[in-house]
C-alpha cells in the first residue's frame, strides 16, 4: 500500500482526530488563560490566606505529572462520587496543569511593569481595580505574549495524553490505526506532520499577530 492509498483510506480518521484535538486545545487554552490570570493576580495579593492558596495550587500542579493528574481526575474522583466524562476530564487536566505555569507568567509580567507606571497610576488616584485594568495589565499582556506562545504550543502537545483515557483525539486515532495496520511510519509520521503544521502555521502566526497588535497599542511598534 502506497502512502497516498493509506491517506485515501484512513485520512478521514486523522481529520476526525485532529478536530477533536483542536477542540481540546481551545477548551484547555481558555481554561488555562482564565486560571493563569486569576491565580497570577491572587499571588500578588496582600491577603495571606488567598495568596497561600494560589501558591499551593501553582506548586502542586507544576510539581506533579500531567499524566498522573489526568489519571487521578478520571479514575480516582469517581471513588469520591465525582464522575466526569473523558472529554471533560481531558481538557480540565490539561487546562489546570498549564494554567499553573501560566499563573507564574502573569505574576512575573505584572511585576516587570516599570515602577514609574505604578507611581503614575497612584498619582492619578485610580482605584486598585482601574489601575490594574487600564495601566498595569495591558502592559503585562504585551510582555507575556511571547512566553504564552510557547505555552500554547506546549499545551497542544500535552493534549496528546487525553487519548489515554479514550478521548478520540489525533493520537488516539493514530494508535488505533497502528494497531490495525502496523504501518507505524506512515501512521505516526502523519500525526507528527499534523501537530507540526498546527503549531507552526496556526498557533505561531496567531501569537505573532497578537504580539504586533499589543505592541502597537502600547506604542512599542
Amino acid at each position: 500500500m502506497s502512502y497516498i492509498s493509506f491517506l485515501s483510506e484512513h485520512g478521514s480518521r486523522f481529520i476526525d482526530g485532529a478536530l477533536i484535538t483542536g477542540v481540546q486545545f481551545f477548551c484547555s487554552l481558555a481554561l488555562a488563560a482564565v486560571i493563569a490570570h486569576v491565580f497570577g493576580l491572587v499571588m500578588l495579593s496582600s491577603n495571606t490566606v488567598v495568596k497561600s492558596f494560589a501558591i499551593a495550587y501553582v506548586e502542586f500542579f507544576r510539581g506533579t505529572s500531567l499524566l498522573v493528574q489526568l489519571f487521578w481526575l478520571f479514575y480516582v474522583l469517581p471513588l469520591f462520587g465525582i464522575t466526569l466524562n473523558n472529554f471533560l476530564t481531558g481538557f480540565l487536566a490539561v487546562g489546570l496543569n498549564l494554567g499553573a505555569y501560566g499563573a507564574e507568567l502573569v505574576r512575573g509580567a505584572i511585576l516587570s511593569v516599570p515602577r514609574g507606571q505604578w507611581e503614575a497610576s497612584y498619582a492619578l488616584s485610580l482605584s486598585p481595580a482601574k489601575r490594574m485594568r487600564r495601566i498595569i495589565i495591558p502592559q503585562a499582556i504585551a510582555t507575556m505574549l511571547p512566553a504564552w506562545g510557547n505555552l500554547a504550543i506546549e499545551l497542544l502537545k500535552s493534549t496528546a495524553l487525553v487519548g489515554l483515557i479514550a478521548v478520540p483525539d489525533l493520537m488516539f486515532q493514530a494508535r488505533e490505526l497502528n494497531n490495525s495496520t502496523y504501518l507505524s511510519t506512515w501512521t505516526f509520521g502523519t500525526a507528527l506532520i499534523i501537530y507540526y503544521v498546527s503549531a507552526r502555521f496556526l498557533i505561531t502566526p496567531c501569537m505573532r499577530r497578537l504580539e504586533k497588535i499589543m505592541a502597537r497599542r502600547m506604542g512599542r511598534a
